[in-house]
């Protein structure tokens, strides 16, 4: 699996992470669970587990913020976290038409293992993008064993990126397009803290999309990498949205949450994302600088950044989102799937060609 970095490529001044992922935030866990497969159905399609505080999310709460660009999509349980400032769950990324089942399956997965054990354990995150050209969505592959199978993989470490979990159908630029993640270190005068990112990108047209400031999409044409559909920009329903998770150990407070969420905006941009009208481009952040629990019958000392200090958390930000999208799509293989559409993978060498040519 090749990254951007891997291709001499690097996006912006802050340090990563050791692996350069939203696992790089302490006790941050990761899973996929992943279909591909062409009988009875055609599936491509799956599952993407983000996992707080190594499982204990379901009790040791997190502070949480939530941004929406444009609100053509779904996340559930974000009613909650906008109205308690909390995050009481694990998040999964799938497709659109089985937000359902995915939610009742983290519902149970908490149940059986004890973890969530008020109703607030019933009102986990889940978000979709949609993956409807490359699998067959009206199949509803995905069943609770995947979900859970995805839990139960969950782990630190390098991310596993591209046409996986979640991310397995989904198309960005109009190349294959899926999971993508990336950190940052920001240094303040009270310690380090990583900024964290992982994205589902399923958005934006060949046009928009641009590296390093660079427009790649324009200088990697259709002639040179062609698409499978002909639909004008403004009616075609491909590519359709992004969801972009947020973590940091940096101890945030809800309202500050919400702050560093609104930077994923401009992470987005820096790629050529303009939130168009039917596009779901739905933003949480969650910090585990603070341990919160629905239990607390206590006033509770809790711990803030000064927001004088939080420039360099927004600079952060945008930056591991921006990478984290490119991440998305260089770690992308071509794929064939529904009716036989093909999505072709960005080719990294017109890529590492386009942003040479134009440092000249």
């Amino acid at each position: 699996m090749a990254r951007l970095r891997d291709l001499g490529v690097t996006i912006g001044q802050y340090p990563t992470g050791p692996h350069n992922a939203i696992t790089d935030v302490p006790g941050v866990l990761v899973g996929h669970s992943t279909l591909i497969y062409d009988e009875p159905r055609v599936a491509r399609t799956g599952v993407t587990v983000i996992v707080p505080r190594e499982g204990d999310i379901w009790r040791d709460n997190c502070f949480a913020g939530f941004h929406s660009f444009n609100g053509c999509g779904e996340m559930t349980g974000i009613h909650w976290v906008k109205e308690s400032g909390l995050l009481c769950s694990p998040i999964a990324l799938t497709c659109t038409h089985q937000v359902g089942l995915v939610h009742e399956a983290l519902v149970q997965y908490g149940a059986r293992r004890e973890q969530a054990q008020s109703y607030i354990g019933a009102l986990p995150v889940v978000a979709e993008t949609w993956d409807g050209w490359l699998n067959d969505a009206n199949a509803h592959s995905i069943e609770h064993k995947h979900v859970f199978a995805a839990m139960d993989s969950a782990q630190g470490g390098p991310v596993v990126e591209g046409c996986v979990g979640g991310g397995t159908g989904m198309i960005c630029y109009d190349f294959k397009g899926g999971i993508g993640s990336s950190s940052r270190v920001v240094r303040t005068e009270d310690g380090a803290f990583v900024v964290g990112v992982l994205v589902q990108s399923n958005h934006g047209s060949r046009e928009g999309l641009r590296v390093n400031g660079i427009p790649v999409g324009v200088m990697i044409g259709k002639d040179r990498m062609p698409m499978d559909w002909h639909e004008p920009a403004d009616q075609a329903n491909i590519g359709s949205s992004i969801i972009i998770v947020i973590g940091t150990d940096a101890p945030l407070i809800p309202t500050q949450c919400n702050r560093l969420a609104q930077r994923a905006t401009v992470g987005l941009a820096r790629t050529g994302g303009m939130g168009y009208n039917g596009s779901g481009d739905l933003f949480l952040c969650f910090s585990t600088g603070n341990h919160v629990s629905e239990y607390d019958t206590r006033v509770r000392e809790i711990r803030m950044l000064a927001h004088r200090q939080l420039n360099a958390f927004f600079e952060a930000a945008a930056e591991a989102v921006e990478e984290a999208i490119i991440n998305s799509l260089v770690a992308a293989e071509t794929m064939t799937g529904f009716q036989g559409h093909t999505v072709h993978a960005l080719p990294h060498d017109a890529l590492v060609q386009a942003l040479i040519g134009s440092a000249r």
